[in-house]
């Protein structure tokens, strides 16, 4: 989007100047009047490549940690609770963060608000540190006056999705290591221990056995065109994210994750905790229904789930209520659909949802444990299939050789 550069006068009378991006000069004018804001000049900005391009830049492709920005998030409520002036608060913020990429976004959201930017403006700008749902609390803090107590539950959201993510993380380690012995294992005697034995066997004449011969297929492969073998593997890899790069081919791989035994019914547990969850805390911060159920909708990584969650924002645009529209969504489990059902009956809909959270994490942390130790054994399985096929291919002529020669 284009920038422009442009000079105002604010409510005080103060000076002020800087750069707004916009789709044309007109809608830059009429950006900075909604500020408060009263432009003097507007101008375009020249595309160059200066250090900020190239600071903001560096900026996207780095990452900020979850204990970062839990740890920044707790610190400015603190501040924000003790009546710091906001400029304050961030230059504090600034020199207290340790990771580089949070300091340099804290500069750049100083800057704007010193601009006239409001804070959902200034954070909303930086979408690869902070995220919708995270942006969205703080408007709401901001219009209902309760910015601590938004914090508040928004530290507690962070660190419950923190949570649930390293146990995800921490289920899976044992296996991708068993997997990478796996593949270790394979190329090793495949290229290697395989060869070896098959040429003494050659050399006697033997008739060798068809699991040897396959062996030695694969090592003829590998060997003799490993470029091709490289180059094909490299090219699939290539579409294969350019597809799941695609909304379809987000979906065909969510709904197929969603199908598979075992990990299918823990990615919908993690869905409706987080659909609880947060929309529980973005109903008591007072952000209305269909805005809450927008926000959800983007802040759920699973795309299948996540286009039940418009169908259900746009038949909550037609009066249905919640639980309606949600006995009709696919994946939506009937434990869920009935706690809103009471809530919304009674009046309680915040602690049904708390309810439901606090049942789905418990159910979650079950199913990766049960994850975790089904797909352990499986994958020692594996690895003993693959080693006992090339333990075959090594003793089967050797058998043979003991059976000539007696």
């Amino acid at each position: 989007m284009p920038q422009y550069a442009y000079q105002a006068i604010n409510e005080s009378g103060t000076k002020v100047s800087g750069t707004i991006e916009a789709d044309s000069q007109d809608g830059a004018t009429r950006a900075l009047v909604n500020r408060g804001l009263f432009p003097t000049r507007v101008t375009a900005r020249k595309k160059v490549l200066d250090f900020s391009q190239l600071n903001a830049l560096w900026i996207r492709l780095t990452r900020v940690r979850p204990q970062d920005l839990i740890l920044f998030t707790k610190q400015f409520r603190t501040l924000l609770r003790g009546g710091v002036p906001m400029l304050t608060i961030l230059q504090a913020l600034e020199n207290q963060t340790e990771n580089k990429t949070l300091q340099k976004v804290i500069v750049i959201i100083s800057q704007d608000i010193r601009e006239g930017a409001s804070l959902f403006d200034a954070f909303k700008r930086h979408p690869h540190v902070f995220s919708p749902l995270y942006c969205n609390m703080l408007q709401a803090g901001e219009a209902s006056g309760a910015l601590p107590q938004i914090l508040d539950r928004l530290i507690q959201l962070i660190e419950h999705e923190h949570k649930i993510r390293s146990d995800i993380r921490a289920a899976l380690q044992y296996p991708l290591i068993v997997v990478g012995f796996l593949v270790v294992a394979f190329l090793v005697l495949v290229t290697i221990v395989i060869p070896k034995f098959a040429a003494q066997f050659v050399k006697s004449g033997l008739m060798l056995p068809w699991p040897t011969r396959f062996c030695l297929w694969l090592y003829g492969v590998i060997s003799g065109y490993w470029f091709i073998v490289l180059l094909v593997g490299v090219a699939a890899l290539i579409a294969l994210r350019i597809y799941l790069s695609t909304d379809r081919g987000r979906y065909r791989r969510d709904l197929l994750l969603i199908r598979l035994p075992l990990i299918g019914p823990m990615v919908i547990k993690a869905a409706m905790s987080r659909f609880a969850s947060i929309f529980s805390i973005l109903q008591a911060s007072g952000v209305t229904v269909l805005e809450s159920m927008r926000i959800v909708s983007e802040t759920i990584t699973n795309h299948a789930i996540s286009k039940e969650f418009q169908q259900i924002s746009d038949r909550l645009e037609e009066g249905r209520g919640i639980a309606g529209p949600l006995k009709s969504a696919k994946f939506f489990t009937p434990i869920v659909i009935n706690l809103v059902a009471i809530g919304e009956e009674a009046g309680n809909l915040i602690e049904m949802l708390s309810e439901a959270s606090q049942h789905y994490d418990s159910e979650l942390e079950y199913a990766t444990k049960r994850l975790s130790d089904s797909i352990g054994p499986l994958l020692t399985l594996g690895l003993a299939v693959v080693v006992g096929f090339f333990a075959i291919s090594v003793y089967l002529p050797m058998w043979n050789m003991v059976q000539i020669v007696h």
